[in-house]
């Protein structure tokens, strides 16, 4: 499916408070991660409730985006809301 979620959005919605996490392994975030990020590892998805807020949105991204639409569909299917996808870490543009 095609993914309309800008790295223009990503920016706006994290400028306004929204939650950057990075669903790489741990080792990756380790190596380096975008500002602010939030590391949650797709194979730990399940314990996103002790990791992020539901009261936020949510912006995930990954290597390749494969992972961050994982665990996109995981999110949404445990009841988060505001779950948006920027795909790949090198669409993030923001200042």
């Amino acid at each position: 499916m095609f993914n309309s979620f800008s790295s223009s959005d990503a920016c706006k919605l994290l400028a306004n408070g929204a939650q950057l996490v990075d669903v790489r392994s741990t080792s990756e975030f380790a190596q380096g991660a975008l500002p602010n990020a939030i590391n949650l590892p797709l194979q730990s998805i399940m314990s996103a409730d002790q990791i992020v807020s539901r009261e936020k949105p949510i912006v995930l991204y990954c290597v390749t985006g494969a992972r961050s639409s994982t665990a996109k569909n995981y999110l949404i299917q445990m009841g988060f809301e505001e779950v948006h996808d920027l795909g790949s870490f090198r669409n993030y543009t923001c200042e």
